[in-house]
């Protein structure tokens, strides 16, 4: 499989109609990106498969949707208000501004983070190591001090205090604050989950790398409420669930590793916290957080808000407060490591005895885009028929039709969007109902009945 670096990476998702940059007619907004007609077929596949195996057929899990707008005591008594804010360093030379956790991160690629450092530790690691400033070289940087990472603005028509509210940097706190409404009106008894898919707004410093790291992401999360003393093991269970879904989907196993947070690194509320990472292009970075965060959220708010959140365990008559596992994920992460694990340039033997090469993105079937297209041989002599395939195959799943240029280029174009399987209409077609599929992977093809591709199809989505 041949490696692509970043920036082909987002030439080639351009040019295909994956990811675009926002407001581009206009000069574009920095970090700021449009997904295209396939890419916003590969997002919502991406989050149906987390959905799938992580709500709909997990026993333990719940579903919920919370407002992106909360009152914002919430922010409160999460700490964000008070403690969400990320080191922030300018180089005194060219006045470039950079967060100095991810200087360090950058400078030992991802070896060291940073996390869990004072800022008097930043401070000592960038000059100790002589940590240079990446736009100058220079080593003179300002002092650290701390910056707010949440978007603030004001409901209603008078811009003062008491109508702030904020952007959610985070949807866990809207899990956390229904917990009571959902274990009461689904009856659920611990453990259990509750699962959110959403936006979430940070005014990072220094968003890069693309899609990696965005002011506006979204988040597939999940709170998993278990018993005090279960916790670890629970910990245990979800750390590898995760894993174990990464690779189910296709990601590359080899390029994934854990990274264990040691007793400095850990936040305060958590027991153990393990991150789940991918080598990109630019080192290993943090793909999905996996954290035991103890009772800390549900204490915060029964504290701040006066509101019960204790769970009355109906197998002893105790009453506490539920410790929780929080797997967390990005989905324009999870996106780009699917992709960077997907992309390939095979060569391929002409009969003449010619290298050729091809473009193919391997994606798991379910991830693709487009799962079938449908290209008529002859456009005058099998479009009738191609389109009415097409018409019985776009009901069940995503498909797509093409009828420009040869059949060659025609699947090479397929190949390179992803496309699982194509489908040739041809003279047998039209004449016995029988179709010959190509399979984007292998190229080999095989003929089956036309009331026949739907299934075959759809047995080859499973993950």
């Amino acid at each position: 499989m041949q490696k692509i670096n970043l920036e082909e990476l987002v030439a080639f998702l351009k040019e295909q109609g994956f990811v675009f940059q926002g407001s581009e007619i206009y000069g574009g907004l920095a970090n700021a990106w449009d997904y295209g007609p396939l890419g916003v077929e590969l997002k919502n596949n991406i989050k149906q498969a987390w959905w799938k195996k992580f709500v709909k057929q997990n026993k333990y899990n719940v579903g919920l949707d919370a407002a992106i707008l909360m009152n914002k005591e919430v922010w409160v008594a999460s700490g964000h208000i008070g403690s969400f804010s990320d080191p922030l360093v300018d180089c005194k030379k060219c006045h470039s501004r950079f967060r100095a956790d991810k200087l360090i991160e950058d400078f030992t690629h991802g070896e060291i983070t940073g996390d869990g450092m004072s800022n008097e530790q930043l401070t000592e690691f960038l000059k100790t190591n002589n940590v240079v400033c990446p736009v100058c070289g220079q080593l003179d940087y300002t002092d650290i001090r701390k910056f707010n990472l949440m978007f603030k603005t004001f409901q209603g028509v008078v811009e003062d205090a008491k109508n702030e509210v904020y952007l959610r940097p985070e949807t866990a706190q809207g899990i956390f604050v229904n917990f009571k409404n959902v274990q009461r009106t689904t009856r659920r008894k611990l453990p259990f989950g509750i699962g959110q898919i959403g936006k979430s707004f940070r005014n990072e410093i220094t968003p890069g790398n693309f899609i990696f790291r965005t002011r506006e992401f979204e988040q597939m999360e999940l709170e998993f409420f278990c018993k005090p003393g279960t916790e670890l093991d629970w910990f245990k269970y979800w750390r590898k669930f995760c894993w174990d879904f990464l690779v189910s989907i296709g990601v590359d196993e080899k390029k994934l590793r854990y990274r264990d947070h040691d007793k400095e690194e850990l936040s305060f509320y958590s027991n153990a916290t393990t991150d789940i990472e991918f080598d990109f292009p630019w080192g290993f970075g943090e793909l999905w957080g996996i954290a035991s965060r103890t009772n800390y959220d549900l204490n915060a708010h029964q504290t701040h808000s006066g509101a019960n959140m204790e769970y009355l365990d109906p197998d002893d008559n105790t009453k506490y407060l539920p410790y929780v596992v929080e797997p967390s994920v990005g989905v324009e992460r999870m996106l780009l490591t699917v992709l960077f694990s997907a992309y390939d340039v095979e060569e391929t033997k002409k009969e003449d005895g010619r290298v050729d090469t091809r473009v193919v993105l391997r994606l798991h079937p379910a991830l693709a885009p487009y799962k079938v297209a449908v290209l008529p041989l002859i456009k005058k002599n099998h479009a009738d028929k191609a389109n009415e395939i097409y018409d019985m195959l776009s009901d069940k799943f995503s498909a797509v039709y093409d009828e420009t240029a040869n059949i060659g280029k025609r699947y090479r174009r397929q190949d390179a969007i992803g496309t699982p399987f194509t489908i040739c209409v041809d003279d047998e077609t039209v004449n016995n109902n029988t179709v010959t599929i190509r399979d984007r992977d292998t190229m080999e093809q095989i003929t089956l009945p036309v009331d026949e591709v739907a299934s075959y199809i759809e047995s080859k989505l499973k993950f």
